[in-house]
């Protein structure tokens, strides 16, 4: 089978799951192409069959039009264009998409061609920008008009960010466009990101759960000299991983735990900058991100307790990630988040309730009701290369 896939990156979480599951493909006699955007990033010569369509000035240029009218996916023309040829050239038979918000498509003219030529497609959703006017997630906002039609958008400055509110507009360019696609099966790694599809005007098309997978062979159990180097001896080491850390992530929950917990309790974050640190008390550890995934193993490894007070997410690898290396862990309750534990490994509170947190954070480092044994069975239910096998499944499954 010819198959196109396409996302914002070929780097980071969605880059890297888009990569792995082209692989996988390859490896069952499938040729694959992965697309993305012209950049310096995604510019790699290690990844097979790359596409990189449309240039840096051409995206720039995107980006300021879609600020500046609130049209986000209607630009990129001669890019999208380009990419159709491929398309046309390699015969495509099924197209797997990722990310498409990015200032790199013209939506339409793809999803036109996709339609006029009844070609099959796989859509893996890692956040609810496909069925609203605008945002990637609202539980911050709380706002619920998705479910019929966008307006008066409360987070329109926000990623990706406009001058002007053109949520209404976007709302029903966006359901022109993706709805009508003969046949397409959307993908969620969540159950709680599939419920939020089926009150959506997506709600026509199957959804498939299939959960992000972690690298076992990556994070696993992994001795290190963490403590001693940083100071953290007979300390219980709280890690928190994040590479966005701000409201949405939890850092001003961090905060106030770091303010509210006995001093023999260190809070340390990973995946922070130096805009980050300036907001940090100076008895929370600050790492800046690391791309060395083994240092990033023997973090997890190194903590009595993982904490994620994330207010938005779809499904957090992090919490998969701490307890493949042996560590619990503690989330809100907030989108897919949840899934990532059960009763042996770690606890849920309610999202924004810091007292709850608070209090499950001393009884589990008090306690120890959670042993390293369970933490890591539990996290085999994830292992990556199943997730991948998954989707070559789903590719295969009538073709």
């Amino acid at each position: 089978m010819n198959i196109v896939t396409i996302n914002a990156s070929n780097y980071g979480s969605t880059g890297r799951i888009m990569l792995a599951i082209a692989e996988r493909a390859r490896s069952a006699g499938h040729t694959v192409y992965t697309v993305c955007p012209d950049s310096r990033d995604n510019r790699r010569k290690d990844v097979d069959g790359q596409v990189l369509i449309g240039s840096r000035i051409s995206r720039n240029l995107h980006r300021c039009a879609a600020r500046l009218t609130g049209l986000h996916g209607c630009f990129s023309y001669m890019a999208t264009r380009r990419l159709i040829r491929l398309m046309k050239r390699t015969s495509t038979e099924l197209v797997h998409l990722h990310n498409l918000h990015s200032w790199y498509l013209h939506l339409p003219t793809l999803f036109r061609f996709i339609k006029k030529h009844g070609i099959r497609v796989v859509w893996t959703l890692h956040d609810c920008w496909a069925f609203t006017g605008h945002c990637p997630y609202y539980d911050i906002a709380a706002c619920d008009k998705w479910q019929t039609a966008c307006a008066s958008c409360p987070q329109y400055r926000l990623y990706p960010q406009s001058f002007v509110d053109n949520s209404r507009m976007m709302y029903h360019k966006k359901k022109r466009w993706f709805t009508g696609v003969k046949d397409m099966t959307l993908v969620t790694p969540s159950r709680w990101l599939a419920d939020q599809v089926a009150e959506s005007f997506l709600k026509t098309y199957p959804v498939r759960v299939i959960h992000n997978g972690i690298d076992r062979s990556v994070f696993r159990p992994t001795p290190s000299d963490l403590r001693e180097r940083y100071g953290l001896e007979n300390k219980r080491v709280l890690l928190g991983v994040a590479f966005d850390w701000g409201e949405r992530k939890g850092l001003d929950v961090c905060i106030e735990l770091s303010r509210r917990l006995p001093d023999d309790y260190r809070i340390v974050l990973v995946g922070t900058s130096d805009a980050v640190d300036r907001q940090l008390p100076d008895n929370i550890l600050s790492i800046h991100r690391t791309h060395d995934r083994a240092e990033l193993a023997a973090w997890y490894t190194t903590a009595d307790l993982f904490i994620n007070p994330t207010r938005e997410d779809n499904f957090p690898t992090v919490n998969l990630e701490s307890l493949a290396c042996g560590t619990p862990g503690i989330t809100f309750r907030t989108g897919g988040s949840p899934e990532c534990f059960d009763g042996s490994c770690g606890v849920v509170v309610e999202k924004n309730d810091i007292d709850a947190m608070e209090r499950e954070i001393l009884r589990v480092c008090e306690e120890r009701p959670f042993t390293a044994e369970a933490c890591v069975a539990f996290a085999k239910r994830f292992d990556q290369n199943d997730k991948f096998i998954e989707y070559v499944d789903l590719y295969e499954d009538k073709a």
